[in-house]
């Protein structure tokens, strides 16, 4: 009986042994590091590390993306809006010499026109010589007006010439008898004296007479109509059969010389512009032929109700330019040395003139300008431009100062 008394406790102290050797071990194994749950743990922190690591690797990979990305989109945006900008055509003007012209336009007339009419006491025509558009010289007999009455007064005066001649030619004779007796004593000095005095004024009626004779023959002469100077005969007023006296009129006009001008009206700022000498170029109107002409004077006084004076341009004779007609002018004003650009590439606006040029980053800017001369081949810029800047030929209405646009060089 008792051994299994005494058993039953050895056995439970035995068992409280054990677990207390177990535990120990335990500690042991835990302090020793051999323990495979701490060992877990150790790596459990490694891998979080490793995808902490991971983890700011993406976000940093992400952003780089990210950035490049947009610097990419941000580039194909502005090649879009490159690719999008309006094709502009331009144009460099340069600099060049540039022929002032004033455009006028006036009536064709003689310039020196000359009114011949009745000098005498005129009569009845018979004959006309000439017509208009024939050439005369000077002297030339135009028009014969009976002169029938005037024949017989100088038929007339020269009988009386001659009895004036034959009355002094008496007397000469008798003074030289008288004289041939004096140193005989049959005539006194007193009769010398009286036949001298009569001899003289014999002498005299003959040239009394003769004088007359060429008064009458004077106005025989001036019953002809004579060209006053050789010109071209412009108009005729006068048929055979009429009768014609010295308040008749103007019966011939005539060209002096033929020689023609025109008559350009000119606004008072033009007509400063310009100085005698100057060439002009003249086209009657109807006609294609030019001629070249000088202006030989301009006017010196302006109508005040116009504001307009004339610029008077000598030509040549020629077919073309009737007396009266029509015609336009181009004279030369000067030159100067300035940029030129065609009406299309200037503006304008409440401030004045301005034209479009391509600035940095090809951006329109906005250029005020000042005009001056327009000839044929385009408008001077006095001011404003140099020359060597790009300007908007076309298509300035339609930009604006700091738009971006693709400009083509016009060719």
């Amino acid at each position: 009986m008792a051994g299994p008394h005494l058993a039953a406790p050895q056995a439970e102290h035995m068992k409280a042994v054990a677990a207390m050797n177990f535990e120990t071990r335990i500690e042991a194994d835990t302090l020793s590091g051999d323990n495979p749950l701490l060992d877990d743990m150790g790596q459990g922190r490694s891998k979080r590390r490793w995808i902490i690591a991971a983890l700011v690797l993406l976000v940093v990979m992400a952003a780089i993306w990210f950035m490049v990305h947009r610097a990419g989109a941000g580039a194909a945006e502005d090649g879009d809006k490159k690719e999008q900008a309006p094709v502009v055509s331009v144009i460099t003007p340069g600099r060049a010499t540039i022929e002032g012209t004033i455009s006028a336009t006036g009536t064709l007339a003689a310039r020196r026109e000359l009114p011949v009419g009745i000098a005498g006491e005129g009569g009845q025509v018979l004959s006309v010589l000439v017509e208009p558009g024939q050439w005369v010289r000077a002297g030339q007999v135009m028009a014969v007006i009976d002169r029938s009455v005037q024949v017989q007064q100088q038929s007339s005066q020269a009988a009386q010439v001659q009895v004036a001649r034959a009355n002094a030619d008496l007397a000469q004779a008798n003074l030289d008898r008288s004289l041939r007796l004096v140193a005989k004593g049959f005539v006194s000095k007193a009769d010398i004296d009286r036949l001298r005095a009569t001899r003289d004024s014999a002498y005299a009626q003959v040239r009394v007479a003769g004088a007359q004779l060429g008064v009458l023959q004077a106005q025989s002469r001036r019953l002809n109509v004579v060209a006053p100077a050789a010109g071209l005969v412009l108009e005729r007023r006068v048929e055979p059969g009429q009768v014609v006296s010295a308040g008749s009129g103007i019966l011939f006009r005539l060209a002096k010389g033929g020689e023609m001008e025109l008559k350009a009206q000119l606004g008072q700022s033009d007509l400063a512009q310009i100085a005698p000498g100057v060439t002009a170029k003249v086209t009657p109107v109807g006609s294609t032929n030019v001629y070249t002409g000088q202006v030989w004077q301009k006017a010196p006084v302006i109508d005040p109700a116009s504001r307009q004076g004339f610029a008077r341009i000598a030509l040549a004779y020629a077919p073309d330019l009737p007396p009266g007609g029509f015609a336009s002018a181009e004279i030369k004003s000067g030159s100067i040395v300035a940029p030129m650009l065609p009406e299309s590439a200037i503006q304008s606006d409440n401030k004045g003139s301005f034209v479009y040029i391509v600035g940095k980053d090809n951006k329109v800017e906005r250029r005020d300008i000042k005009l001056g001369l327009v000839t044929n081949q385009g408008i001077a810029i006095v001011s404003g431009l140099s020359g060597n800047e790009r300007v908007v030929l076309r298509a300035g209405g339609f930009l604006s100062p700091g738009e971006t646009i693709k400009p083509v060089a016009s060719k």
